[in-house]
């Protein structure tokens, strides 16, 4: 292990990225999307587009900035190829109540407003049961403990352990599992690329399925710095807490998506070593070994994005 981490340091960085997917990978390069998924009769069908962003503005690509808005198209684009990979497999997904009121509604422009209500509930879910909930019970703990300093503590860590729970009950479902072992796959391909080996099952098999890169070492970043950033305002009421909170959130994420930015573009020594290994140890979740189909799938989505000009996907 620690030879692999020195030989990675000094590979390529690229800034090609992707998301495991009910049986298949997205992929996104600097110039297109590409979508690979394993049919159920065996069959690999691949996908491409071109990147059209969401948000143009040059304002929005600033330092600080740009990292709410990368997690934005990110969670967008993310949630439609999901329905993407999940329509091969519809016949084993029950269209339940909701899908046929919004079908109902909004008829042919059903799928984007079920991919909006999506980004929005889930970011409803992780506001309520990441943010508002911990704080909530660590609450409670003030008639035991006074410093503000400890309690915010408490609170991150109760945000920690909530999402440290959720992501290790997720991993034991069979369907997660396996898009755990994609996302393994993805890993293990973005390595062989990055180290100028062919893409093959063979060569991609022997790198591991964590990346300083990956979006979960962003969620844990945000987890960290939130507790760093939220001492800093101390415990008023529970009112201005949670909008304290909520107003913050897109700081946070800035800070966190340039500290990312920061590890992957390092050379794995000092103090990004250190910055990266909590991600890596949640990574050791969210990912998993995968099986050589599974590095097929990732191999013909990565195949898809390489840019003809090797500069252009340079992190």
């Amino acid at each position: 292990m620690k030879w692999m981490v020195e030989k990675l340091a000094k590979t390529k960085k690229t800034s090609i990225g992707g998301q495991a997917l009910i049986e298949g990978i997205m992929m996104r390069g600097p110039h297109k999307i590409a979508t690979a998924v394993r049919k159920p009769d065996g069959e690999i069908i691949v996908k491409t587009q071109d990147i059209k962003p969401i948000f143009k503005s040059k304002i929005l690509k600033l330092p600080l900035i740009r990292g709410s808005i990368a997690i934005i198209e990110a969670m967008l684009v993310g949630i439609k190829e999901l329905m993407y990979s999940a329509e091969f497999y519809e016949d084993e997904l029950e269209e339940d109540a909701f899908d046929r009121f919004i079908r109902k509604m909004f008829k042919e422009n059903a799928d984007q407003a079920i991919i909006y209500f999506s980004v929005v509930m889930a970011l409803l879910i992780s506001i309520g049961a990441f943010i508002i909930l911990p704080n909530l019970v660590a609450g409670l703990l003030k008639k035991f403990v006074e410093s503000p300093l400890v309690l915010n503590l408490l609170e991150g860590l109760l945000r920690v352990g909530l999402f440290t729970v959720y992501v290790y009950l997720i991993s034991k479902m069979e369907d997660i599992k396996r898009v755990f072992m994609y996302h393994g796959a993805e890993h293990k391909t973005i390595y062989a690329y990055e180290n100028g080996d062919e893409l093959t099952v063979e060569n991609a098999r022997k790198y591991i399925t964590l990346h300083p890169r990956c979006g979960t070492s962003f969620l844990v970043n945000v987890l960290i710095i939130s507790i760093i950033v939220f001492s800093f305002f101390g415990w008023p009421s529970v009112l201005m807490r949670i909008v304290t909170r909520l107003v913050m959130m897109p700081v946070i994420a800035g800070l966190s998506y340039e500290i990312n930015r920061y590890i992957g573009k390092s050379e794995n020594k000092g103090i990004a070593k250190m910055l990266a290994k909590p991600g890596f140890q949640f990574q050791k979740l969210t990912t998993k070994e995968p099986t050589d189909d599974m590095l097929e799938v990732a191999i013909a989505a990565m195949k898809e994005v390489i840019p003809a000009n090797k500069e252009d996907d340079k992190w």
